[in-house]
């Protein structure tokens, strides 16, 4: 029997929120949730802004150089905090790897 599949988040992933998951404004709370069938998660305020860039077309590289310019940090320091952060979340389920279209 198969069991969710698991990626392993590296610099060159595209990570993506699973169709069953959504980042959304929670207006009456006033936070970020991610919201999965029978499961709710809020991120802290760094993780939304990682989450946020997570559109399956660029790769974890892209989002660690974008933070790195914004944040003015260094971005092998951010890179290892991105791809922990993912992991983590790739691990229980809330994210998965981008696929190339079937020609």
């Amino acid at each position: 029997m198969a069991g969710p599949r698991h990626i392993q988040v590296s610099e060159a992933s595209r990570p993506v929120l699973p169709r069953h998951t959504k980042l959304k404004f929670d207006e009456t709370r006033k936070v970020w949730v991610i919201l999965a069938p029978e499961r709710v998660l809020a991120p802290d305020e760094i993780a939304v802004e990682v989450l946020q860039l997570c559109d399956g077309v660029r790769d974890v590289g892209a989002i660690a150089d974008a933070l790195a310019a914004k944040y003015a940090a260094p971005r092998d320091t951010i890179l290892v905090d991105v791809i922990g952060m993912l992991q983590d979340l790739a691990d229980k389920g809330f994210l998965t790897e981008a696929r190339e279209k079937a020609s």
